[in-house]
């Protein structure tokens, strides 16, 4: 299920892109900004199992709900589907000899990973994501609010009822 997005969907200013990358430690800046990817079953969050939301490392946004993740037994955090279409862009892929449809943050531009067609039921979509891209956030916890932007930036997260 995609979330109507209520999020401030504008890239951040230079300044504010500079601030942020700045923050970031050379393994996380070799995937969100130079396009890298972490060695399969290294990543801290591929075991994370607790209800929650995961955020774009560099901006905060929300890309994915915890209960959308499973195991792809592929070495890297796996999804369903996004937290909302509109908090993702797809970028047609040809790096390593391969047709592939990268993942980028919506708003701030940072490569999250690559999007499969070999997912489970019912959308048949693997989001195949570098734990180093995401930033997971505990449904009991505001989610970040890096960019100052304010509510339901740094707000706890409450999903919708269905």
């Amino acid at each position: 299920m995609s979330h109507r997005s209520t999020f401030d969907l504008s890239p951040p200013t230079p300044l504010q892109f500079d601030a942020l990358a700045a923050t970031l430690t050379p393994d996380e800046r070799q995937v969100l900004l130079d396009h890298g990817t972490e060695s399969p079953f290294c990543g801290v969050l591929l075991t994370e199992k607790r209800a929650g939301v995961y955020a774009c490392r560099l901006c905060g946004l929300p890309l994915f709900l915890a209960g959308n993740k499973f195991d792809s037994r592929t070495g890297w955090p796996s999804f369903t589907t996004p937290f909302n279409e509109q908090h993702l862009s797809y970028v047609r892929d040809t790096s390593y000899g391969m047709v592939r449809t990268e993942i980028r943050c919506a708003r701030c531009g940072s490569h999250q990973g690559h999007v499969f067609d070999d997912g489970p039921p019912p959308t048949h979509q693997r989001y195949c994501i570098n734990s180093v891209s995401l930033q997971f956030v505990a449904d009991t916890d505001p989610l970040p609010d890096k960019l100052g932007r304010g509510a339901p930036e740094g707000a706890v997260w409450q999903a919708p009822a269905a």
